[in-house]
């Protein structure tokens, strides 16, 4: 069904991976997702009779006394200076809890960037590990009644990340922006009882860095806020004129700021290849990192010692380092839940996915405090795609995109064809036909 021709053209397969971060999407057999774009979604409240122009379009608000609610999608639109917008994300857990928020999401994406009628394309959807029977069976109505598509299938994130990898079993480490979590995978089926979950990821390092911006003095001004500034020395004062700005809301204001302090991560953090210790890490190169308000500096030392609490939690300041798992005890946990036989075949393929595991030296590391933790019998290989020493502040699309790639090559593999859960199932067997066919 994914190579159906309507009208004389080729019509593919759809493949959507929503994440925490972000949403990718695109056409099957591709090598990248056509879109990606944040998760995160404002919302706007719009009193009757009144338009709004959201998305480049205006869209009439329906009079029937109410106040009605408009989302914001996409980078330029969230990011533009609106009074009164509350930012949200329609995922908790990496579960899609705020429908309203998710279709309005797939709604920018088929419009913007599909460009296509969603009756036309069969959809190959993935979804977190331990998602719910209950939130499975919704998302299956919600993509045949209100989008009309000709057929589905939902895959797990972990075994799609393998299938990117070559792999159909292997242990899938996905570090992202919520979390981390371990997940084994074998003959193309995830093992449930054996995922393993790490609140440390991308915005608990992002957290980490504002606690240190605080004790440092550093105030983090966003573009946003800067009318004009005067060039400073190096740790002088930032010298600038602060813009005249709507009532903008606290939700908004935090993820403007959030966006610097990812860019400040992805420019100067680095884990180093064994445990942090103070006088080695004042020996190693600073990096330089200037402000949007102009103030600069050198980081040293703490470029080291933040990221160090992805792999010792007892660096975590006011935590219990027994109640968080190191990315290395997320790895050995998730093993050791596993039978025995299996063991070996994961360890060999340990597969290294998600955002967070870009950071500068993290897959290095891991390799490094998995090998001290391994039985001596047992061979260790991590695979992943790896950036060049040159390719500082941008990241790996393997790694971000993993899961998209690997429902890319799925949906579009001619034996997958019979897989699909087509319109006329989900009209004789209703939505609990996605608990059959898909495991």
């Amino acid at each position: 069904m994914s190579g159906g021709v309507y009208g004389g053209d080729e019509v593919g397969a759809l493949v959507f991976d929503v994440g925490s971060y972000s949403v990718r999407g695109g056409y099957a057999g591709e090598d990248s997702p056509k879109a990606e774009f944040p998760t995160t979604a404002g919302s706007v409240d719009c009193k009757d009779e009144e338009s709004m122009d959201i998305d480049g379009q205006t869209q009439p608000i329906i009079k029937d006394g109410a106040i009605k609610k408009r989302y914001v999608v996409d980078t330029p639109y969230l990011t533009f200076v609106r009074e009164g917008m509350e930012l949200g994300t329609p995922l908790k857990d990496g579960m899609v809890e705020d429908w309203d928020m998710f279709q309005s999401v797939l709604d920018h994406a088929y419009k913007k960037y599909i460009k296509s009628d969603p009756s036309l394309h069969p959809v190959l959807m993935s979804e977190p590990a331990w998602n719910l029977r209950q939130k499975r069976e919704k998302l299956t109505e919600l993509m045949f009644e209100q989008y009309n598509i000709p057929a589905l299938f939902l895959c797990k994130s972990p075994v799609l990340s393998a299938f990117a990898n070559g792999r159909a079993t292997g242990l899938v480490i996905d570090s992202g922006a919520t979390h981390t979590t371990a997940v084994p995978v074998y003959e193309g089926y995830v093992n449930q009882s054996a995922i393993v979950k790490s609140p440390l990821g991308g915005d608990f390092i992002s957290m980490q860095c504002k606690e240190f911006f605080e004790d440092e003095r550093i105030e983090v001004v966003p573009a946003y806020r800067i009318a004009s500034k005067e060039p400073v020395k190096e740790s002088a004062p930032a010298n600038f004129k602060e813009k005249e700005l709507p009532n903008v809301t606290k939700s908004w204001k935090n993820y403007m700021s959030k966006l610097l302090i990812q860019d400040f991560q992805a420019a100067t953090l680095q884990v180093m290849d064994s445990p942090y210790d103070e006088e080695t890490a004042e020996q190693l190169p600073v990096e330089v990192y200037e402000f949007p308000n102009g103030y600069n500096r050198e980081f040293g030392d703490e470029r080291y010692r933040i990221p160090e609490k992805l792999f010792d939690t007892s660096l975590v300041k006011g935590a219990d380092g027994s109640s968080m798992l190191s990315m290395s005890h997320v790895v050995t946990t998730s093993v050791g839940l596993c039978d025995v036989d299996i063991r070996g075949a994961l360890f060999s393929n340990v597969i290294v996915t998600g955002g967070n595991s870009l950071l500068r030296g993290f897959t290095d590391r891991l390799h490094r405090d998995l090998q001290s933790k391994i039985p001596a019998n047992m061979k260790l290989k991590l695979i992943y795609s790896s950036t060049s020493s040159s390719e500082k502040r941008f990241s790996s699309t393997e790694r971000r995109f993993s899961a998209w790639i690997g429902g890319s090559i799925l949906a579009s593999l001619g034996t997958f064809q019979q897989m699909w859960i087509s319109k006329q199932e989900y009209e004789e067997q209703g939505k609990t036909v996605v608990d059959k066919k898909c495991p």
